[in-house]
């Protein structure tokens, strides 16, 4: 059974599991029964992956009774962050999603969202963006109410033992970009150097935002991210500004990831 609960302002809902097997179950649960949701009042589920462990995470969605019950026809994936290489290289965000997920349930090969990836970075992020103005035209994509930005139905992030969502790094120039919807990076202080990212504008308006964390390596920066003062160090820290205007943040863990958060309020 996982803990769960609700901390301080704008930090979400944790929910903390007894290890990865509860997590992923509750995971995809979680997933299911919001795409259920969109799939009944929009007749559409936008929803927006990252990449690293959080898609081999969400394998129980690939079994029953999700296999089965999920209305897989209605869905329209994108990624929140892509590495600009082939879609068959093994550093592709498209591809690891593909390998062990999308490949395993009947989505539409027209509904996966992928990015050019025969252009520059700065030409893949100028075309993903266009991507998705036309969807948000076609509402598949909704909008938000509040400032020119699509709002995704759900947004899927891990995070990175420097505090990373996305492709979104502490001390980055992009973590300012407020007029772009999708922007890129050739100077990734991890390999790859170049990616697109959605900004943080576009994560914030989403409906709702998961982030996935677990490993003891990441205990001390998700207690910074979680629980920290706001000051010079966690305010740095990209998780800590997901944020969402008007939707829901919860934070999927396993108890290593957690094991700091000594103030955090769950019953």
């Amino acid at each position: 059974m996982a803990l769960s609960g609700v901390v301080g302002k704008d930090r979400g809902e944790l929910r903390i599991h007894e290890n990865l097997e509860e997590l992923t179950t509750d995971l995809a649960d979680y997933i299911a029964k919001i795409s259920e949701t969109f799939v009944k009042e929009r007749g559409a589920f936008s929803v927006a992956l990252s990449g690293g462990s959080l898609i081999y995470l969400m394998r129980k969605l690939c079994v029953a009774p999700f296999n089965r019950t999920v209305d897989w026809a209605k869905w329209h994936v994108f990624w929140a962050d892509e590495r600009v290489v082939a879609k068959n290289h093994s550093d592709s965000n498209y591809k690891l999603a593909k390998d062990v997920f999308l490949s395993k349930v009947p989505v539409l090969p027209s509904h996966l969202h992928s990015i050019n990836d025969a252009v520059s970075a700065e030409e893949a992020a100028s075309e993903y963006e266009f991507v998705i103005r036309q969807l948000v035209k076609t509402r598949v994509v909704s909008v938000s109410e509040f400032c020119d930005c699509p709002k995704f139905d759900l947004i899927l992030l891990g995070m990175g033992p420097d505090g990373h969502v996305a492709s979104l790094f502490p001390d980055h120039r992009v973590l300012n970009v407020t007029d772009e919807w999708v922007t890129f990076i050739t100077d990734s202080p991890k390999p790859p150097p170049e990616r697109i990212t959605f900004t943080l504008p576009v994560i914030n308006s989403a409906s709702n935002v998961v982030v996935v964390v677990t490993g003891e390596a990441k205990a001390g920066t998700l207690h910074s991210v979680i629980e920290g003062s706001g000051g010079t160090g966690s305010s740095l820290q990209p998780a800590r500004m997901v944020q969402p205007v008007t939707g829901k943040l919860v934070w999927f863990l396993d108890k290593e990831a957690a094991s700091k958060l000594d103030n955090a309020k769950h019953s």
